[in-house]
């Protein structure tokens, strides 16, 4: 390859950085990596596209002066010895956002913004542009049916992008999405689910302020108009884009859009999925897609891997998998879960793995979230809280949270096994909410 580059990625193990890795693999560029702990999917990836470290950690030797460009992921600290090195030698340094940034040659840019939701529109806006033949570029935040990986730069004129609220990278605190500069983009609500980031919920807003007021008086933004706090941080600022609100699709009893005088068939189901579809809907219009055409294509859409994602009927057991962590993103599921299953059973389990979810001040948003659940779980992991340098929360303080009439603490993740392998037997429904591993349970292989 003619114009072929040297890549290095610090902290290549990470859901987006892997895919990054492998879409520049792919493009023809020579790429290493390196990181402290790859865990699965990451690592056979890496591993299939010849891309896996031969060793775990950082080694300032990987570090040579003919690399272009090092790709620095947010895992990777400011005292880390390959970025130091890299630093020293006065190399190029860029966090992921900024490198797709800076490469995509698209005049349609479209960013999906929000503390909920991003994955499963960015997943239905793809799906439909891949149905019609489009030609775009795109990285979304999980794994997709009929794409082999989560990050595309090619140069297509289209660009589709999940943007989040977390630092780029430890040399660079501003926020994922405030990188894209979208002209047509999305803000699917304000919830502070990041309290170790954002230490008010002011703080947390002005990253939203920011991001619509960067955008220009061509451009277009889509909010949903049920967030309350949302709709307020519109009416109470002046911003130059264009700004729409949306509402979610109305369902008939059958399970169906309903629009007009038209019903459309989906296979997705819960109210939060209904305005995550009508944002979409906005959206795909925005790039020329005709309404007909658009729920065509829907129809086919399964969703996003890990939201509510259905693995199978076991025994009389309905089970789902879902990434849900937050507390707005498990309220949100619950009610998904019971608005499709009104009568039955529905056993839950959630896991607080996350900085936020084991702040002992901060459970207390979790109050009611699972109201729509007839059993429920909570796995936490102590350990998981000391890797992360917090301190122990008690069993019984995390039940008091929850404030939830049937919860139970689960600490062990055998224990965890167990109780998920009897609760098939016990409800209708199940659903194991984590943006985590579960304490290494494979929750697909438990069931075969």
């Amino acid at each position: 390859m003619k114009d072929a580059k040297r890549y290095h990625l610090i902290a290549i193990g990470g859901a987006v950085m892997h895919n990054v890795a492998i879409d520049l693999k792919e493009s023809g560029h020579r790429v290493t990596g390196s990181d402290d702990e790859i865990y699965e999917p990451s690592r056979s990836r890496l591993a299939s596209f010849g891309l896996l470290p031969e060793a775990m950690g950082w080694d300032d030797e990987r570090i040579y002066s003919d690399i272009d460009t090092i790709i620095l992921g947010k895992h990777a600290k400011d005292n880390n010895p390959e970025l130091l090195k890299a630093i020293d030698l006065n190399l190029n340094i860029v966090s992921f956002p900024e490198f797709i940034a800076q490469h995509s040659q698209a005049t349609k840019r479209v960013c999906i913004a929000g503390s909920h939701g991003k994955t499963t529109t960015t997943s239905m806006i793809m799906h439909v542009l891949k149905y019609y033949n489009h030609d775009f570029d795109y990285l979304v935040g999980a794994k997709l049916e009929g794409f082999h990986k989560m990050v595309k730069i090619s140069g297509a004129d289209t660009l589709v992008v999940e943007g989040d609220e977390y630092p780029s990278s430890c040399l660079d605190n501003r926020a994922k999405m405030l990188h894209y500069n979208p002209n047509i983009s999305v803000v699917t609500g304000v919830a502070w689910d990041h309290v170790n980031i954002y230490k008010t919920y002011d703080d947390y807003l002005e990253i939203f302020i920011r991001f619509l007021s960067e955008m220009g008086e061509s451009d277009i933004c889509f909010f949903d108009q049920n967030d309350q706090d949302l709709l307020r941080l519109v009416l109470d600022n002046r911003f130059k884009c264009k700004l729409r609100s949306y509402l979610p699709f109305e369902l008939n009893s059958e399970g169906e859009i309903v629009r007009y005088a038209n019903t459309h068939p989906v296979q997705i189901f819960g109210s939060h999925n209904m305005s995550n579809l009508k944002a979409a809907f906005y959206v795909c219009d925005a790039l020329g897609i005709q309404e007909d055409d658009f729920f065509k294509a829907i129809q086919s859409f399964k969703g996003a891997q890990k939201r509510l994602e259905y693995i199978g009927k076991y025994h009389a057991c309905e089970i789902y998998r879902d990434f849900a962590h937050a507390p707005s993103k498990c309220a949100a599921s619950s009610k998904a879960m019971r608005e499709k299953y009104p009568n039955a059973k529905i056993t839950a389990v959630i896991e607080l793995h996350t900085f936020s979810s084991l702040n002992e001040d901060f459970i207390q948003q979790y109050a009611h979230t699972m109201d729509d659940i007839d059993i429920a779980y909570v796995f936490y992991d102590p350990h998981a809280a000391e890797m992360k340098g917090m301190p122990s929360i008690p069993p019984q303080n995390i039940k008091a949270a929850f404030q939830h009439p049937n919860l139970s603490v689960v600490t062990n993740s055998q224990l965890l096994k167990q109780e998920i392998l009897q609760s098939k037997e016990l409800s209708d429904v199940l659903v194991v909410m984590s943006s985590g591993n579960l304490g290494g349970l494979d929750l697909k292989k438990l069931f075969d």
